[in-house]
């Protein structure tokens, strides 16, 4: 089952301040605490859920590598916290945030009961950027990842060829210890085998008794047409094999669009500025604008002005789960000439002279807006 999102699990948001992060964590380390919940069957997993969450989130460098690389980042199986080597030692833990007081009343929240030593290999998130026409139209490529892989020389026990781990003589293979502090009989997880019930005397040269190595491998990945920005592909056991034979995690590759030189993607519908000169937006014209797979033409009616939106039907992208194409549309932008000769210049004054003597007929706009002008003024 996969892991639900840390800030989801302590009900923050993801710029939450440290201060924001301890807070949450103190009340529902105190609400789900299982020496408080005896009866409460899932009491005990809600508590490990929030102390795994708070430990992560309150280490700057293990949350900058959730955040960039999620549960991959920081997962401790791992041991290259994802993509990027993140997840290293240090950070505030479960006694930081209450000081020392919460861990004397109830053990420093330690595991109760029995631990599997059998996990899933850690998802992993690939970021892809693709071409707004790749993204339209579908594609196939492909893509190099850091993985941990099992370690061939041990099969991935850990121990050197020709031995085997050992039964973990400190918690009798259970991965537990039990604690007794007061009235309180608490269960943690062994400090000598880290819970895994095993204790490799002879660790293998290859991986140093971890039982995985880390490697690369390439992937073939089919990008469906449609997709779009912050779409997820996942390829199911592609991700980090698991632990004592668990299975493997999934891995997702999440699309990004690259920024593109005409179009802006909304949804399935795309947006272009399409410039004309002063005289095509007065007397009206013929002009093309480039479409993602062909040119089309657009008639531009006399009297038109910069704002006027044009739309294409079924000129835009047909989305992953979407029946039909959506539109393009075109905003009109009258461009000012620039650069004027002098006859130019001469012409457009004559115009403007022309024009003022109509009384406003040619420019309604204009006309309108200084009578509002006047009566604002007029009432004031």
């Amino acid at each position: 089952m996969a892991k639900r999102d840390f800030y989801d699990i302590l009900g923050v948001n993801r710029d939450a301040s440290d201060e924001e992060i301890k807070k949450a964590y103190r009340k529902l380390a105190m609400k789900h605490h299982p020496d408080r919940n005896p009866d409460h069957p899932k009491a005990e997993e809600q508590f490990k859920e929030a102390k795994e969450a708070y430990e992560i989130l309150s280490d700057p460098q293990k949350r900058g590598a959730y955040d960039q690389y999620g549960h991959a980042g920081v997962d401790p199986q791992a041991g290259m916290g994802g993509f990027g080597g993140f997840g290293g030692a240090g950070g505030a833990g479960f006694g930081d945030a209450f000081g020392g007081i919460f861990d004397e009343i109830f053990g420093g929240g330690g595991a109760r009961g029995g631990r599997s030593n059998v996990y899933r290999g850690a998802d992993l998130r690939y970021n892809i950027e693709v071409t707004l026409e790749q993204a339209a139209f579908g594609t196939e490529t492909k893509i190099r990842i850091p993985t941990m892989e099992v370690c061939e020389p041990c099969k991935g026990t850990g121990a050197k060829a020709g031995t085997q781990p050992k039964t973990c003589p400190t918690c009798q293979g259970s991965g537990q210890v039990r604690l007794q502090q007061g009235f309180f009989s608490i269960q943690q997880t062994c400090p000598k085998c880290h819970g895994s019930g095993r204790f490799v005397a002879d660790p293998c040269a290859s991986c140093q008794g971890a039982g995985r190595i880390k490697q690369h491998k390439t992937l073939a990945v089919k990008i469906p047409a449609g997709v779009d920005e912050g779409d997820r592909i996942r390829l199911s056991g592609e991700g980090e094999h698991g632990v004592n034979g668990g299975p493997s995690g999934d891995l997702y590759v999440q699309i990004h669009l690259k920024p593109h030189a005409v179009f802006q993607r909304e949804q399935n519908d795309l947006h272009c500025e399409m410039p004309i000169s002063f005289a095509t937006a007065a007397l009206g014209g013929e002009i093309e604008i480039p479409t993602l797979d062909t040119v089309a033409k657009i008639k531009i009616p006399p009297e038109t002005q910069s704002g006027k939106t044009f739309r294409l039907r079924g000129k835009g992208i047909k989305g992953v789960r979407s029946h039909g194409h959506g539109d393009l549309l075109c905003h009109v932008v009258v461009e000012t000439p620039v650069q004027l000769t002098e006859r130019q210049k001469e012409l457009l004054r004559e115009l403007e002279e022309s024009s003022r003597s109509e009384d406003g007929l040619h420019n309604p706009r204009a006309k309108s807006w200084m009578d509002r002008v006047r009566e604002f003024f007029a009432a004031s």
